[in-house]
């Protein structure tokens, strides 16, 4: 079977349309990577790469991009909606076919091995790659983000697991990890109350209390004009979409504020979208069969029942396989 690995870098520009070619265009020098989605965001001043190929050959398309993205993006002078420690802020390997999350935890080590090694930019290793408990989950290592890591990075709690204990001074720190298929998941709020998404955010996320498995917090989208509920899912099928979705829905009629849409960034399993459509189609008494339907289906069901916007087949991964 051959090796199939997803991986979704995210870094630190979402503004300026000329650094976002100029940075894209290292992967046409690696036509043997898939490029699946480059999605940037101004308000949260970031973008979103999907990428799916051979595990080798992506480990040297990527360290070519973490060494444009250094070239190009410098966080002293870089603001946005997204917490951010690193030029490139992270870069997870997701097992997809004919691999396992153990092999990509050695992937996820070579890469920054090499990161560190060949650019001198401090790696963090994270989630199943993690060496230690504290750096299993994303959000631990990131708090701080680029203006505190400066000391933070002195803590011997907080050594990076490659490199010496001092940021980049202008790309700052990455970090490298592997993980099961997560969903990158926006919920639309009609309402700019910025305060409010995050008494949202505190009642579905895990470390208030919430769902496990749900990391959360609140957005503010100043060129849409409202704020979002802004969220992984780290496992969707203990914590489908539908139960997160009904309950910001819920919950943001306390405020008498609608929920006007929701999107998702990235890729999502096509399991993930069946166990929301299904649980809908029980609700209406819909006596169909989600296995039997198309791709082209479950994104009509998508919008229809947890109004996800700017969505098509292409965010499926099974598209792609």
């Amino acid at each position: 079977m051959i090796k199939i690995v997803e991986t979704v870098p995210n870094f630190s520009e979402g503004r300026n349309k000329n650094k976002i070619e100029r940075i894209m265009a290292v992967f046409s020098e690696h036509p043997e990577i898939r490029v699946i989605g480059c999605e940037p965001d101004a308000d949260y001043n970031r973008t979103v790469v999907t990428l799916l190929g051979d595990p080798d050959l992506m480990q040297a398309a990527l360290l070519d991009f973490v060494k444009r993205v250094k070239e190009e993006v410098d966080l002293n002078v870089h603001s946005g909606q997204h917490p951010r420690m690193g030029a490139v802020d992270v870069i997870p390997f997701i097992p997809i076919s004919g691999t396992t999350i153990k092999e990509c935890v050695e992937y996820a080590k070579d890469l920054g091995k090499r990161v560190t090694t060949e650019l001198d930019i401090p790696v963090f290793l994270y989630a199943e790659a993690a060496t230690e408990e504290s750096r299993i989950a994303l959000p631990n290592i990131r708090k701080g983000e680029f203006e505190g890591m400066k000391t933070k990075i002195k803590d011997p709690l907080w050594h990076p697991d490659f490199g010496k204990s001092e940021i980049h001074p202008t790309f700052g720190v990455v970090a490298i990890g592997a993980r099961q298929p997560l969903i990158a998941y926006n919920i639309d709020l009609a309402t700019d109350d910025e305060k409010l998404a995050g008494s949202i955010a505190k009642a579905i996320r895990k470390s208030s209390g919430g769902y496990q498995f749900i990391q959360a917090g609140p957005a503010s989208l100043a060129e849409r004009g409202h704020v979002q509920v802004t969220m992984n899912i780290l496992d969707y099928k203990k914590n489908p979409i539908y139960r997160i979705f009904e309950t910001v829905r819920m919950e943001a009629l306390r405020y008498h504020v609608e929920v006007t849409g929701a999107e998702i960034v990235g890729l999502l399993p096509r399991e993930a979208l069946e166990r929301s459509i299904d649980y809908y189609f029980d609700v209406h008494s819909v006596d169909i069969s989600v296995s039997d339907l198309s791709l082209e289906d479950l994104v009509g069901y998508a919008v229809k029942y947890l109004k996800f916007r700017d969505f098509d087949s292409h965010k499926i991964i099974e598209a792609y396989l």
